[in-house]
């Protein structure tokens, strides 16, 4: 093979870039990850377990410290990646956890004080782990509405450890106020960063937990908000990434469903400062029916806050991102159920010309689910009492969409809107297609005019190039652009004149401020000879004269 056309040589230093990706034949899967976090590992000799006899094998003066043992077990943490290692261990501890959990769960006056440390200690060595952000095998960020999550691995043991805390924590016998030294801030935090797991499985397990907590533990309560307020604003300002949005909003509207009556300050902030915003990110669809619930429940408990939610959500309404316009209307839609008529009448202008710019969408899904608001009986109540505002802003998209969309069932759908509209009002209904048909005339008449005028210019135009003078405007067609420059050359002529008057004002003062000062001299030698004297006042009158005294007074006198 000739030397130019040898293939170039691989550079190997590209392929250890993370970042580059790898030419893949079809047929060939990504291959997955195996684990999206990293377990501390205990050592051989620790993974080493033996069975212990179950509690009904042993006295009830045993069973504490056989609940004691079998704790210690399960603090040994064992490499899932590698299913073929310490198989038997395994199993050990997977049936001392089950053990415990039917201990607790079956038995009345088990719980003592020495179990509470021991069992959160195990609940954290067992589950609070660093959870690396996650990437693909190539390199790239991970996509959770495109990309497959990847389970634990460990679930085996990690989903009864967690079925065991709760068991735990909802027993009669559980004493918050023992337990308040053991599960605190530094463990709210812990719990909070486990809910980026990718592992939908243990973001169920930690909503269930973390509500429990809420529910047990009432001098945390303010602090878990304040913290799952801090995981929002990291993840919309700054990350916007974050496995576990849906289920912390879940909680929420559980906590927002129980606020008291009024609202306090505190928590209208966090709708409209919190809340609000989350509408903005590009991963919307992970969360929105939450979002969406918890938006309804504020509104439900304060209906004030109607308008400010409404505008909010106008404000962040997509401009090109369709799908997430479809989520916008549901939301919209869920707040007409909800919304009272006096608040309604506050928002209908900016809403409805919302709303009409979605009615008159290329989108078909987008006019469509718009358009299925016509089909709320609600909000047909609502529309027909305050038609004289609303018909105006609908009828433009309504009728040109009756006969425009490429859509037929949009078609069908404007029919019956504008239908309704008509039986509201036929008088109304009238005006506005008159209306609509005059301005649509004269936007006709306005682009014929505006096309001769380009057409004239561009003769002006050809005509100069080749040399032929410009004809003579008509004496009864006012010629604006002459005009304009006519005023615009005298303007500058003034202007000029302005700056030269201004330049020579100055020499001019200097020329009869020396001038006069030789006409009073000469006026005191003159007087000196009969006796007479310059009065002050005079003096001082001629001297704060302007300019125009001082030339007038020396013309005369000379």
């Amino acid at each position: 093979m000739p030397g130019d056309l040898a293939p170039p040589r691989k550079s190997h230093v590209f392929d250890r870039l993370q970042t580059t990706p790898k030419d893949m034949s079809e047929g060939i899967r990504t291959p997955k990850r195996q684990h999206s976090s990293r377990f501390d590992i205990s050592d051989q000799r620790q993974r080493e377990l033996e069975k212990l006899p179950g509690f009904h094998e042993v006295p009830p003066n045993r069973r504490q410290d056989l609940f004691m043992q079998k704790i210690d077990q399960c603090n040994i943490i064992f490499d899932f990646n590698d299913p073929t290692a310490d198989m038997k261990s395994k199993e050990i501890k997977r049936l001392a956890l089950h053990e415990l959990l039917d201990y607790v769960a079956n038995n009345r006056s088990v719980i003592t004080e020495p179990m509470y440390p021991r069992v959160v200690e195990m609940f954290a060595k067992n589950l609070f782990r660093p959870i690396p952000p996650p990437v693909t095998p190539q390199g790239e960020a991970f996509d959770p509405e495109e990309d497959e999550p990847v389970l634990e691995v460990a679930w085996p043991h990690i989903q009864v450890v967690y079925e065991f805390f709760l068991r735990f924590i909802e027993s009669q016998d559980f004493n918050t106020n023992i337990a308040k030294a053991y599960i605190d801030h530094h463990f709210v935090l812990q719990l909070l960063e486990l809910f980026d797991s990718e592992d939908p499985r243990e973001r169920d397990f930690l909503k269930t937990t973390l509500h429990r907590i809420y529910g047990k533990f009432l001098n945390l309560r303010s602090y878990i908000r304040r913290s799952i307020n801090n995981v929002f604003f990291q993840f919309t300002y700054e990350t916007e990434r974050f496995n576990g949005i849906a289920e912390l909003l879940e909680i929420l509207g559980s906590i927002i469903n129980g606020f008291a009556l009024p609202l306090k300050e505190e928590h209208k902030l966090f709708l409209t400062r919190v809340l609000l915003p989350l509408h903005k990110a590009k991963g919307l669809s992970m969360y929105h029916p939450q979002l969406a619930y918890c938006i309804v429940q504020f509104l439900e408990k304060d209906s004030s806050l109607t308008e400010e939610v409404v505008l909010g959500l106008l404000r962040y309404w997509p401009k090109v991102n369709s799908t997430k316009e479809v989520m916008y209307l549901n939301e919209v839609e869920d707040i007409f159920e909800v919304m009272d008529p006096a608040e309604f009448a506050k928002v209908q202008v900016p809403l409805f010309q919302q709303l009409a710019k979605s009615v008159a969408s290329p989108h078909f899904q987008v006019a469509e689910r718009a358009l299925y608001f016509w089909n709320n009986e609600y909000f047909c109540n609502l529309v027909s009492d305050n038609v004289e505002t609303i018909l105006p802003i609908m009828f433009p998209p309504l009728y040109e969409n009756s006969k425009g969309h490429w859509n037929r069932t949009i078609h069908s759908m404007v029919y019956n809107a504008m239908k309704m509209f008509m039986e509201i009002n036929p008088q109304l209904f009238d005006e506005c297609s008159h209306e609509y048909n005059e301005r649509q005339n004269s936007a006709e008449q306005r682009e014929r005019a505006r096309k001769e005028r380009w057409e004239k210019l561009a003769e002006q135009a050809k005509d100069r190039q080749n040399g032929v003078p410009a004809p003579p405007p008509p004496a009864d067609i006012p010629v604006y652009v002459d005009e304009v420059d006519t005023i615009t050359e005298d303007s500058q002529n003034r202007l000029q004149s302005l700056k030269l008057d201004d330049s020579g004002s100055v020499k001019e003062r200097r020329s009869s401020t020396r001038r006069r000062r030789d006409t009073l001299d000469d006026t005191r030698r003159r007087r000196s000879g009969s006796g007479s004297e310059i009065r002050p006042r005079d003096r001082r009158r001629s001297i704060g004269s302007s300019a125009v005294q001082i030339l007038t007074r020396s013309n005369s006198t000379k």
